[in-house]
C-alpha cells in the first residue's frame, strides 16, 4: 500500500514540476568602470538567503529535475551509468607515503558512497582508518575525506572532513593502530597543506582567518597563517609561523598563502609563498629546528619574478622548476643553507617536452613530462648527469600520486583515452610493477573504441590540440550526437583519462572530443599565457574553431553537437555560445564561471585575481567584461538548450553564478528551448560528492544532451 502512495504522490508533483516556473523579476543594477556603463539585471539573485531568492531558486531546481525524470531514455541510462561505474571492485583517490613505505590511501568500493582512508603494510595487509559514514550517522549529513597526511612514522594521520560537499573541513588526527582519535578537530582548513615533522607527533598547516561579525566575506581567504601544531594539544596553543606582518624576513600580503613543509630527510624547512591561483611562488628555507622560534632567519630562494611554479627537496638541496629560461620549462638547483639562483646549476636543460611537475625520492628526482598528447615519466638519479625515461607499459598519461624523500622509488598513476586508470609501482632499477591497488573493472579496458589525435587551426592560425573517441563502427556521416568538452584555465591541460561511465555516451553512438585550448599548458606557458586575462578571446575562439572542425569532418552538426565545461570552463563554453549561438544544439555549464565582473565579490573571487583580473584596473576590466557570459547574453536571440547545473553549498563559485545566467538566458533568449537550473542542494563544487551524486549529475548531462542532439531514446512523444 505504501508503494502505490509513493507512486500517486510522485506522480502529482512531476506534473505540478512540469509547469515552467515564473520569470525573475529583473531590477537592474547598473555600475560604471572606466566610463563603462554595467547592466546587472538579475543582482537580486546573489543574495541567496532571501526567502523569494530561495523560492524561486528552488522551483527551477524541481522543474529541470522533473524535466529530466520525465524523458524516456532516462531511467535507463541513470541505471547504466550506475551499472558502469559500479563496475570495478574499487575506486582510488589520492595516495601518500609514510616514512616505512607503508600506503596510505582513499578507495570507494562498488558499494560505498564514500571514499574512505585506508593503510597498506608492505605485506599488502589492509586497514580500515577513516570512514565518513561515520560522521554522516552522527549528522545525517552526508560528508566526505578532503585530505589526508601520515606521520613520517605512520602511527598518527592527520585528515579533513568536511560536510554537504562545502569542503569546510575540519583538521581530525587519528592513532592508526586503535583508530581513535587525539585531540579537538581544528576548523577553519580548507587548504591547510599539512606537513609533519621528523617527530610524528607535530606538524605544520595554513589556517584561515576567523571571520568576526560584519567582516565581508571576502575576508575568508584573505590575512591566513601558517601554524605549528603538537598532537593532542588545542589549537589555541599552536605557535604561530608564518604570514602576513609575522617576520620581516619574509614579505607575505594579505592575501597570499603561505605554506611550511618538513621535507623528509632534510634539516631545513620550506616555506611557500603563493598569491592565490597564481603559479609562480616566492620561497624561503630556514633551519628546521628554528621554524616556530622567535626570528627564525629565512632566507629567500626565490621571488615571484623568478618564475618558479614548483620544488622538490633532497637533503640540502632544493630543485626549482621553472620556466626563466625556456617557456616549456627547466630544472635547477640550488643549496638550502645559502640560496642563490643567481649562480643555480640546470639539472635538466629545457627540450621540446613540456616539463609538468617533478617530487623527489630516495633513489631519485620523478619528473612528468609532457610530449605531444603523450605524458611520460623520467628520473634523474642522485648523482646522473641526466634524466632517462622510465619505460612504463601504457602508453598515454603518467603522473606521479606518492613519492618521499626517505623511501626509494615512486607511486604513478598510468591512463589512456581507452584505458582506466591503473597505479603502478617504480623501484630504484627503474622496474614497474602494478601495485593492484586500482584493479581493472569490466569496462575498465573497452575494445572497440577509436581514438583520433588532430590539430585544429584556431581563428589566428594557432593549431589547437583535439582528442576525438568514439566507436569505431560509427560513421562520419553528420548524425552522430558529439560532446566537446574543454576547460582552458590556469595552465591546467587535459591528458588522456578514462572513466568507464563515458561509454554510456560512446555506445549510443555519441562522439566524445576534448580540446587542449590556450589556457592550459599543453604546449607550455606560453600556450597558458595566450588564453589568460586579455588574452582570455583566443579560449573561447579555440573552442568554437574545434566546434567547426568536428562539422566539418563529419563527425556531427550544429544541431547534433552539445559543449559542456566546468568550474572556470564555464567561461569557456558560456562564451562560445554567446558569441557562436547558432553552432550549439546544447550546452551545459557545470558549476560555472558565468558573471566575471561580480566574481570577485565572493570569498573565493580575490584568490583568483592573479588568474582572471580585477575591475580596479582598466585593461583588466575589459577583459573581465568580455569573459562574462552573463553580461554578454543578448535579447532577442535564439540560443541553444541549456542546462546550469551547481551544488549550492559550493564555496569555490557561489551558485549564482548559474542562477543568475539562467534568468537572463530565460528573458533572452527568442528560441523557445529549455533553460534548466539544476541545483543540489547537498554538492558544492565536486570535491566531497558522493557516489550517488556523481552518478546522477552525469547521467542528468548525457540525458539532457541526448535530448536536445535529437536521439530517438530521449525524445517525448
Amino acid at each position: 500500500m505504501r508503494a502505490v502512495i509513493g507512486l500517486v504522490a510522485v506522480a502529482a508533483f512531476a506534473a505540478h514540476a512540469q509547469t515552467p516556473p515564473a520569470a525573475f523579476p529583473a531590477r537592474n543594477v547598473p555600475a560604471t568602470f572606466f566610463g563603462t556603463v554595467v547592466d546587472d539585471p538579475y543582482r537580486d539573485l546573489e543574495d541567496v538567503k532571501n526567502p523569494d531568492v530561495m523560492a524561486w531558486a528552488k522551483s527551477h531546481a524541481d522543474f529541470a529535475r522533473s524535466q529530466l525524470d520525465s524523458l524516456p531514455g532516462y531511467q535507463g541510462l541513470r541505471s547504466r551509468v550506475a551499472e558502469l561505474d559500479e563496475s570495478a571492485t574499487a575506486s582510488v583517490g589520492t595516495v601518500r607515503l609514510d616514512g616505512k613505505g607503508t600506503l596510505f590511501f582513499t578507495r570507494r568500493g562498488a558499494r560505498d558512497n564514500t571514499l574512505k582512508l585506508y593503510q597498506r603494510d608492505t605485506k599488502g595487509g589492509e586497514t580500515l582508518l577513516v570512514d565518513p559514514d561515520d560522521w554522516q550517522k552522527e549528522t545525517g549529513k552526508p560528508h566526505a575525506i578532503n585530505y589526508f597526511a601520515p606521520s613520517f612514522d605512520g602511527q598518527l594521520v592527520a585528515f579533513g572532513i568536511s560536510a554537504v560537499g562545502s569542503e569546510e573541513a575540519s583538521i581530525y588526527v587519528m592513532e592508526t593502530a586503535s583508530r581513535k582519535r587525539i585531540g579537538e578537530p581544528i576548523d577553519r582548513a580548507q587548504y591547510p597543506a599539512i606537513s609533519w615533522r621528523p617527530d610524528s607527533r607535530s606538524f605544520f598547516y595554513w589556517r584561515q582567518q576567523k571571520l568576526e561579525p560584519g567582516m565581508p566575506a571576502t575576508e575568508k581567504y584573505q590575512n591566513g597563517r601558517s601554524w605549528l601544531h603538537v598532537v593532542g594539544t588545542p589549537a589555541s596553543a599552536d605557535v604561530m609561523v608564518a604570514g602576513p606582518e609575522v617576520t620581516p624576513r619574509m614579505q607575505v600580503r594579505r592575501t597570499d598563502f603561505v605554506f611550511v613543509f618538513a621535507p623528509p630527510g632534510s634539516r631545513f624547512a620550506v616555506a611557500v609563498v603563493s598569491n592565490g591561483v597564481q603559479r609562480e611562488a616566492a620561497m624561503y628555507s630556514a633551519p628546521l629546528a628554528s621554524v616556530g622560534k622567535p626570528d627564525t632567519p629565512w632566507a629567500r630562494i626565490c621571488d615571484f619574478a623568478d618564475k618558479v611554479t614548483w620544488s622538490a627537496v633532497h637533503g640540502d638541496d632544493i630543485y626549482l622548476l621553472t620556466y626563466r629560461d625556456s617557456t616549456r620549462f627547466s630544472i635547477l638547483r640550488t643549496r638550502l643553507s645559502a640560496p642563490d639562483l643567481a649562480k643555480a646549476a640546470t639539472i635538466v636543460p629545457a627540450s621540446e617536452r613540456v616539463l609538468v611537475t617533478l617530487q623527489a625520492a630516495k633513489d631519485g628526482l620523478y619528473i612528468e613530462a609532457r610530449d605531444g598528447a603523450v605524458k611520460r615519466l623520467m628520473r634523474r638519479a642522485w648523482g646522473a648527469q641526466a634524466a632517462l625515461d622510465v619505460r612504463l607499459p601504457l602508453e598515454g598519461s603518467a603522473s606521479l600520486l606518492a613519492t618521499r624523500q626517505d623511501v626509494d622509488g615512486a607511486i604513478v598513476g598510468l591512463s589512456a583515452w581507452t584505458r582506466a586508470r591503473e597505479i603502478h609501482a617504480v623501484n630504484r632499477a627503474g622496474k614497474v610493477t602494478n601495485t593492484g591497488l586500482q584493479p581493472l573493472g569490466a569496462f575498465d579496458a573497452p575494445t572497440g573504441l577509436v581514438t583520433t589525435e588532430v590539430k585544429v587551426k584556431s581563428h589566428d592560425g594557432a593549431m589547437v590540440p583535439l582528442s576525438i573517441i568514439h566507436r569505431a563502427d560509427v560513421k562520419l556521416d553528420g548524425t552522430n550526437p558529439t560532446l566537446l568538452y574543454g576547460y582552458g584555465s590556469y595552465g591546467f591541460s587535459e591528458d588522456p583519462n578514462y572513466q568507464a561511465m563515458r561509454l554510456a555516451w560512446l555506445e549510443r553512438g555519441g562522439v566524445y572530443a576534448v580540446a587542449n585550448v590556450r589556457g592550459s599548458s599543453v604546449y607550455g606557458y606560453d600556450w597558458y599565457k595566450a588564453g589568460y586575462k586579455t588574452t582570455k578571446p583566443n579560449t573561447w575562439k579555440d573552442f568554437i574553431a574545434c566546434a567547426e572542425y568536428l562539422i566539418a569532418q563529419n563527425y556531427t552538426t550544429s544541431a547534433r553537437l552539445g559543449i559542456l565545461g566546468g568550474s572556470a570552463g564555464g567561461i569557456l563554453v558560456g562564451r562560445a555560445m554567446t558569441e557562436r549561438p547558432d553552432l550549439f544544439a546544447a550546452v551545459v555549464p557545470l558549476v560555472g564561471v558565468l558573471d566575471a565582473i561580480r566574481a570577485e565579490t565572493t570569498a573565493n573571487g580575490v584568490p583568483n585575481i592573479p588568474e582572471f583580473g580585477t575591475v580596479t584596473k582598466e585593461d583588466e576590466f575589459r577583459a573581465l567584461l568580455a569573459m562574462s557570459s552573463y553580461h554578454n547574453v543578448k535579447d532577442a536571440t535564439a540560443y541553444p538548450a541549456v542546462m546550469l547545473i551547481h551544488g549550492v553549498n559550493d564555496v569555490r563559485v557561489d551558485y549564482w553564478h548559474s542562477s543568475k545566467m539562467a534568468a537572463r538566458l530565460l528573458a533572452a533568449s527568442s528560441s523557445s528551448k529549455p533553460i534548466l537550473l539544476n541545483l543540489d542542494y547537498e554538492a558544492g563544487h565536486g570535491i566531497g560528492s558522493t557516489k550517488q551524486q556523481r552518478q546522477r549529475q552525469v547521467a542528468d548531462y548525457y540525458a539532457f544532451l541526448l535530448w536536445q542532439t535529437g536521439h530517438p531514446e530521449f525524445q517525448r512523444h
